[in-house]
C-alpha cells in the first residue's frame, strides 16, 4: 500500500497514522502555506523571506537531508488552507508544515497535522489555544496573551490605574481583551469598559468617539499589523492625542513594516512585543542587515519567528539524524533553547509553546526613520494561561 492511501484510510477511520520516513539523502519538503495575495501578503511575504534567509545564511542541508521550501498561497483563506496541507501531505511529498499567517489557517491544518503525524510549525498565529489543537503543533511566534500581560503589569506599574480596552473582535483580539483585564485588575487596575471593533471593514469613529466621551485614564489597544495607521490616523483627528488619554499598544500596532509610513501620528506611542527591528544586540543587527540587504524590507516579528521556526527545523533534525517522521520531530523540538535576533527563546516541552523576552518600547525617530525603540524588557515571559 502506498503513503497516499495509508493517509486517506486513516483520515477515513479517524485514526492517526505516522508517516514513513523518507530516505535520509532525499529533500525534506517543507510546506509553507502563507498568505501571499490579498490583505494579509506583506505577512506571507516576511515569513517566506525570514525562513529563506536562514538556509541562504546556513545552508539548506542538515543531518543528510537537503530542505526544499514548498511554498502555497492560501490568500488568507482557510478553507484553502486545509485543501492545501491535505494534498501537501498526502501528494505532495511534504514532511513539515509551516507558516500560517491568522489563527483561523492554524486551527483548519490542526486536524490534518494530527491525522498524518507531520509536525506543524506555527509562525504567527497567536491565539493561546493554537497549539492545543494538534499535538504536531510547535510555535515559533508568540501568543497574545504573552505579551499583554506584561504590558497590562508595565501600566499598572507606571502609576496607571485606569484603563478602557479596544480591540478587533476576533481570537487574538479576545485574548487580548481577557487578559489584559485580568493582570491589570490583579495589579490594581480598574478596567472602566471594553471596546470590541468588528473586524469585517473596521471603522474606529464610533468607538473612538465612546473614548472620547468617556475620557479614561488610559486606553489599551490591541490591533492586528496592518491596522494600526488608519487607527492613529483617526485617533490624532479627533485630537485625541492632545486629550490626556495616555494611549498603549499591542507592537502589532507599529508593526516593523508599517511604522515607516505611518508618520508622526506614531510617535512617542508606547507599545510591548516580543520583537523590534531595532533591537540592538549584534545577532539582531547582523539579521537586520541581511535581511534588508537581500529583500529591500524592514523584517518583523512574523520574518524572525520564520527564521527561528527554520533553526528549530535544523537543530531538531540533527537530533533526530534526519528523520522528520512528526513525532519523533517534536519531541526533539520539545524544551530546545537557542539565542534568536529578538532574545534567548525556549520551547517549552509541556506546551510546545515558546518562552521569550518581551519589550516595552517607543515610538522614536532615528536616522530620519520611525523606529520601535526598547526602554525595558521582561525575560522568559511565557503563556500566562499555561505558565
Amino acid at each position: 500500500m502506498d503513503r497516499r492511501s495509508l493517509l486517506t484510510g486513516a483520515a477515513a477511520l479517524g485514526a492517526g497514522l505516522a508517516m514513513p520516513a523518507l530516505a535520509q539523502d532525499a529533500p525534506l519538503k517543507v510546506g509553507l502555506i502563507l498568505p501571499l495575495t490579498g490583505p494579509f501578503a506583506a505577512y506571507g511575504q516576511q515569513i517566506e523571506a525570514g525562513f529563506r534567509l536562514y538556509l541562504e545564511r546556513h545552508g539548506d542541508g542538515v543531518a543528510g537531508r537537503r530542505i526544499e521550501p514548498v511554498v502555497q498561497d492560501d490568500a488568507g483563506t482557510a478553507d484553502t488552507t486545509r485543501r492545501i496541507a491535505q494534498e501537501m501531505v498526502t501528494q505532495g511529498g511534504v514532511e513539515v508544515l509551516g507558516g500560517f499567517g491568522l489563527t483561523p489557517l492554524a486551527l483548519a491544518v490542526a486536524p490534518v497535522s494530527a491525522r498524518a503525524g507531520v509536525a506543524q510549525i506555527v509562525m504567527v498565529a497567536a491565539t493561546s489555544s493554537v497549539t492545543e489543537a494538534s499535538p504536531m503543533i510547535v510555535r515559533t511566534s508568540y501568543t497574545t496573551p504573552q505579551v499583554t500581560s506584561v504590558i497590562a503589569r508595565w501600566m499598572a506599574g507606571d502609576g496607571l490605574s485606569q484603563a478602557m480596552t479596544l480591540v478587533l473582535d476576533y481570537g487574538p483580539g479576545q485574548d487580548a481583551e481577557k487578559t489584559f483585564a485580568r493582570v491589570f485588575a490583579e495589579a490594581g487596575g480598574t478596567i472602566t469598559e471594553s471596546l470590541r471593533v468588528p473586524m469585517q471593514n473596521p471603522d474606529f469613529a464610533p468607538f473612538l468617539q465612546r473614548v472620547a466621551d468617556a475620557r479614561p485614564q488610559s486606553l489599551f489597544v490591541f490591533l492586528p499589523s496592518g491596522v494600526g495607521a488608519p487607527f492613529l490616523k483617526q485617533w490624532v483627528e479627533r485630537g485625541l492625542d492632545k486629550s490626556g488619554i495616555r494611549l498603549v499598544a499591542d507592537g502589532s500596532v507599529t508593526d516593523d513594516i508599517v511604522l515607516p509610513q505611518m508618520g508622526d501620528a506614531a510617535l512617542g506611542l508606547v507599545t510591548g512585543l516580543h520583537y523590534s527591528a531595532a533591537l540592538p544586540s549584534e545577532t539582531n543587527r547582523a539579521f537586520v542587515t541581511e535581511f534588508m540587504e537581500r529583500y529591500r524590507m524592514r523584517p518583523n516579528f512574523m520574518a524572525v519567528a520564520a527564521h527561528d521556526g527554520a533553526h528549530l527545523l535544523f537543530e531538531a533534525l540533527k537530533k533526530t539524524g534526519g528523520d522528520a517522521t512528526g513525532k519523533g520531530l517534536v519531541e526533539a523540538m520539545k524544551g530546545m533553547a537557542f539565542e534568536s535576533p529578538r532574545g534567548p527563546i525556549r520551547i517549552d516541552p509541556a506546551t510546545r509553546d515558546i518562552v521569550q523576552t518581551v519589550y516595552m518600547m517607543r515610538v522614536e525617530e532615528v536616522g530620519g526613520q520611525l523606529w520601535n525603540v526598547p526602554f525595558h524588557s521582561f525575560e522568559a515571559v511565557a503563556d500566562p494561561g499555561k505558565a
